[in-house]
């Protein structure tokens, strides 16, 4: 197992209880559950990236068993649903004081896990599978992505090779781990960082700027949407000692937030990393250093280490080549037989290459309208708009195409220079345009807008 072989490598790594302060290092953590390493079968693992979800994750990633990491806060029907589709053997899940055809076991003292009574395998599980994650763009019961350790042990050594993680870091979870991109957080800090800190607290929430004064975090992460918010409350306008570099990933940060925060990095000598991934391909696909922040706002930068890209000459459609690529979905226990890796991975974004070598990001296939015939690019459009309006969160979506749906959640925004602007640089007429003011933005769960959501409340109203 090679991240974990990494990790507990990282001999001085300790993992902090943020509410307590009590750390635990590494060489104890991985091993307290006292497993059977030959061990297999399949464990459901909801996090809350807590000190114990760690502590499973670590003790159950150095047996045979594949783990599928899931949100604590998934409800309880998917939940549910899930647990008869797959039939786990085991369930680590703090948030229930009993599951039906299971028994609670101590396994520790602050870790109790639910075991499968009669537990009788039905499949044997592929023994490449190590992790399941599901699909950032899940809307109801998850579809799982099937990661080897091959496959996250390479895509951590191509993030290794640009992200500047020292021994002395002390790394928030703030970013949940049983999405991707807070997987890639957690992999790549433990094999170099030297503290992490386990909290789930919100960055929007007062708790975590004292726990980050506290412990005098090096980096935070997050999507767009966090830094659009960290902007409205001045952040960017003071220094924060403690922190050195900060990471993003999960769309596209507009024109007007990107120079603001290159501006933060030059004048309090920080570092920003940009970044592009999807679940498929273990993490990271390609990567933005501070300084590209000023090319356009659609630009992902360059590959991860031993990865490429390629553009569809047909659809645009950008490619992915990397070992990091994942064997496949699971909708049903029986998939968990299988492992299949392609080549090449379909992002389903579309893309080009720049003449200065960087990649560009021009939209998703899904995102594509056809307002009377002529084709439009929904993501296109609110690049335009977030420009035009100082960088404040709009949203774009397809009403039937008859009408572009723009969303905006600040009241001082004049619909009027909504549609004023769509009209001067689309040349569509506003009559085609609805605005709606909307009091907030419904978050999925890894903290992105819920476009799905809100593309299926419009078709409501329509």
């Amino acid at each position: 197992m090679k991240i974990l072989e990494n990790v507990i490598a990282n001999k001085n790594l300790l993992f902090t209880d943020a509410s307590t302060g009590v750390s635990t290092p590494v060489g104890t953590l991985y091993r307290s559950l006292g497993l059977n390493p030959v061990e297999k079968g399949l464990i459901f693992l909801y996090n809350d990236n807590q000190v114990p979800s760690i502590e499973v994750l670590l003790n159950f990633y150095g047996t045979a068993h594949a783990i599928a990491v899931l949100g604590q806060k998934l409800h309880p029907e998917f939940k549910e649903r899930l647990e008869a589709e797959y039939r786990p053997k085991y369930i680590f899940d703090p948030s229930r004081d009993e599951v039906q055809g299971y028994s609670l076991k101590e396994f520790s003292e602050t870790v109790k896990i639910f075991a499968k009574e009669d537990y009788q395998p039905e499949v044997t599980i592929h023994p490449d599978i190590k992790i399941l994650l599901s699909t950032s763009g899940t809307t109801g019961v998850p579809k799982l992505v099937k990661l080897s350790d091959e496959n996250l042990y390479q895509n951590a050594v191509s993030i290794l090779q640009y992200m500047p993680i020292l021994e002395s870091d002390v790394v928030p979870l703030n970013v949940p781990i049983n999405f991707v991109y807070g997987f890639s957080i957690f992999t790549t800090n433990c094999m170099r960082a030297g503290r992490i800190v386990c909290t789930d607290k919100d960055i929007m929430q007062k708790a975590f700027w004292d726990e980050m004064e506290a412990y005098g975090y090096s980096t935070l992460g997050g999507v767009p949407y966090l830094y659009e918010n960290l902007n409205r409350i001045g952040f960017f306008r003071k220094d924060s000692r403690s922190l050195r570099y900060m990471t993003h990933t999960g769309g596209v940060i507009n024109a007007e937030l990107r120079k603001t925060i290159f501006n933060y990095c030059l004048e309090f000598e920080k570092q920003f990393f940009a970044q592009y991934g999807q679940t498929e391909a273990g993490g990271r696909m390609a990567y933005l250093t501070t300084d590209g922040l000023l090319e356009e706002e659609t630009s992902i930068g360059t590959p991860v280490h031993g990865g490429s890209f390629q553009i569809d000459p047909e659809t645009d459609e950008l490619l992915f080549l990397h070992s990091s690529i994942s064997g496949g979905y699971a909708n049903k226990l029986e998939d968990l037989s299988t492992y299949e890796q392609p080549q090449v991975l379909h992002t389903g974004d579309t893309g080009r290459r720049g003449q200065n070598g960087l990649y560009y990001i021009t939209g998703r296939i899904k995102r594509i309208m056809k307002l009377f015939g002529i084709r439009l690019n929904l993501d296109e459009v609110e690049f335009i708009l977030k420009n035009e309006l100082e960088g404040n969160t709009v949203v774009c979506l397809n009403g039937n195409d008859k009408k572009i749906i723009v969303l905006y959640d600040n009241i001082n925004i004049d619909p009027q220079t909504i549609t004023a602007t769509i009209k001067s640089k689309l040349r569509i007429n506003p009559q085609y345009v609805r605005t709606e003011h909307i009091e907030s933005f419904p978050l999925s769960p890894n903290g992105k807008i819920n476009y799905p959501l809100l593309q299926n409340l419009q078709h409501e109203n329509i």
